[in-house]
Formats: structure tokens, C-alpha cells, sequence
């Protein structure tokens, strides 16, 4: 029985986080970085601007210490994992349709994401997983509880969202009409970039309608893993308004769904 390998700490954040260094084939990258255990409120409240009742109940959740990717999965690393042997499905290698190697994969499935977290782990023998969405709310908001991590709201200047569809009191910005490199814009406080905007990330979780009996920590909500369960990706993206980037702002989208906007992170699980 093969034994997980060690996650080794290489380095520290300027800001706050440590992070390591997951080296793939062909000497590329994946910078994981550390997200450190606490609790948060999460969801949205009713004064919040262009919230609705998916957001809601707020409630407090505790959040175990995990490792999150420094951006969202790029078209290189994706390549990469791809070409490594089938768990349950096929990948295709470049599925993407704004074509960059630094930028996000995107047109990329939940059930394909799966199945990159999948090779992925039994690639490095360490537990590579899609967020939960408590999770990925927390590493968002980085200790925030404003609509964004940035603050009451976001400009192109910091995001790629349709800049005709501003937030709040910002002016109208640039619509790019495609996805830009990761790391382009500035970070939040857990060395996160990207939370807000270019692409979806896809959560594991299945579709709730609210908060409604929601567990008071970050576990994962999911049973089903079928191409029409109803899953979420979180984080709003190039093609849509800023406030579909919100922190708390939750989609819908069946598992098999593979559009131009939507794309992934992974977590690393700590031991």
C-alpha cells in the first residue's frame, strides 16, 4: 500500500500564508497555498446589495486548515494531468476556447474536474479534492465580510467581470469578452487570486436552495456524482456582472455543463 507523501512547506507568503510547491511532469508548477483553520459568517445579509435567499440563513462555520491553489487551474497544469492515466473518464487535453497557457482552463465539466482531482492524487499520493463550498467561501472572503475581498465592491481595474455591469457605486469598466492570465490581478489576504471573477470555480457540493440545515462546519454536501446532479460553482466570471462575483453569490449548474466561463481550483486535504 502506497503511502501518502509528505506536503512539504517550502516558503511563507509575504502577506500571511505558507505554501508549497506541487512539482508535475515536465517540471510544471502547482502553487498550493496554506489556508489556515478558523470560523467565519457565511452567507450574505438581507442589506447586502443584489443578495437573494440562497445566501441565507448567515451562519457561523468552522473551517479546518487546508491548502487551496494560488490560482485557478491553468491550461498548462491541465495538460499535464490530462495526459495521466484514466481514473473514470476521458479528458481531453485542450478543451479550453481562449487558448493560453497561463490562462484557466475553462469549458471544463464538474464531472471532469473529478476526475482531474483524481489523477492528480494518485499522481502525488496526497488527497487533491474540489472545494467544499464553505471552503472556497472562506478562502474568498480571507477574513472579510464584505460583499467582496477587495471591499463594497470591484472595478476591471482588480477583476475580470463584463464591465458593463459594475457594482454598487463603481462606474463602468472594460468587458474584456475573454478569460485573462491567472495572477494578472492582485490577491486577496490568504495569497488567493482570482476569487472574484475570470472564471467559475466548481465547488464539490451538490445545489442546496438555502442554508437551511447547513452543518456548522466545512464538510462537503454531496451524494450525487451523475451528469445531472446540480452542483455550484462559485466566483462569478468574465462573462457575467460584478455582482455575480460576490463572496456569498451562489449558482447553479448541472454536473455535465462545460461553457467558456467555467473552470476550477483544487484543495490539498491536511493530515
Amino acid at each position: 500500500m502506497s503511502v501518502a507523501a509528505p506536503i512539504p512547506i517550502y516558503a511563507r507568503h509575504p502577506k500571511t500564508a505558507q505554501y508549497f510547491i506541487e512539482t508535475l511532469p515536465d517540471n510544471i508548477s502547482l502553487e498550493m497555498m496554506s489556508i489556515p483553520a478558523g470560523e467565519f459568517v457565511m452567507g450574505a445579509p438581507e442589506t447586502e446589495e443584489d443578495s437573494s435567499s440562497h445566501e441565507r440563513p448567515q451562519h457561523e462555520v468552522n473551517v479546518k486548515a487546508f491548502f487551496m491553489g494560488k490560482y485557478p487551474i491553468t491550461q498548462t497544469q491541465w495538460r499535464t494531468v490530462a495526459a495521466m492515466p484514466q481514473v473514470k473518464r476521458e479528458l481531453k487535453l485542450d478543451p479550453s476556447s481562449f487558448k493560453g497557457d497561463n490562462r484557466p482552463v475553462e469549458c471544463v465539466s464538474w464531472l471532469e474536474a473529478m476526475e482531474f482531482c483524481a489523477r492528480l492524487s494518485r499522481h502525488t499520493r496526497r488527497e487533491y479534492r474540489l472545494p467544499s463550498e464553505a471552503e472556497w467561501e472562506y478562502a474568498c472572503r480571507a477574513g472579510t465580510t464584505t460583499p467582496f475581498h477587495f471591499g463594497e465592491t470591484i472595478t476591471t481595474e482588480l477583476v475580470n467581470y463584463n464591465g458593463n455591469n459594475p457594482y454598487g457605486e463603481a462606474p463602468k469598466g472594460e468587458y474584456r469578452e475573454e478569460t485573462t492570465e491567472v495572477g494578472k490581478f492582485p490577491a486577496n489576504e490568504f495569497g488567493l487570486h482570482d476569487m472574484h471573477g475570470n472564471v467559475y470555480e466548481w465547488c464539490t457540493d451538490d445545489w442546496h436552495d438555502s442554508y437551511d440545515g447547513s452543518p456548522s462546519n466545512s464538510q462537503i454536501r454531496m451524494k450525487y456524482e451523475d451528469p445531472e446532479a446540480i452542483k455550484l460553482p462559485r466566483g462569478g466570471s468574465w462573462l457575467k456582472a460584478a455582482a455575480l462575483c460576490q463572496s456569498a453569490y451562489r449558482v447553479t449548474s448541472y454536473a455535465r455543463v462545460a461553457v467558456s466561463n467555467y473552470g476550477f481550483r483544487v484543495v490539498c486535504v491536511v493530515r
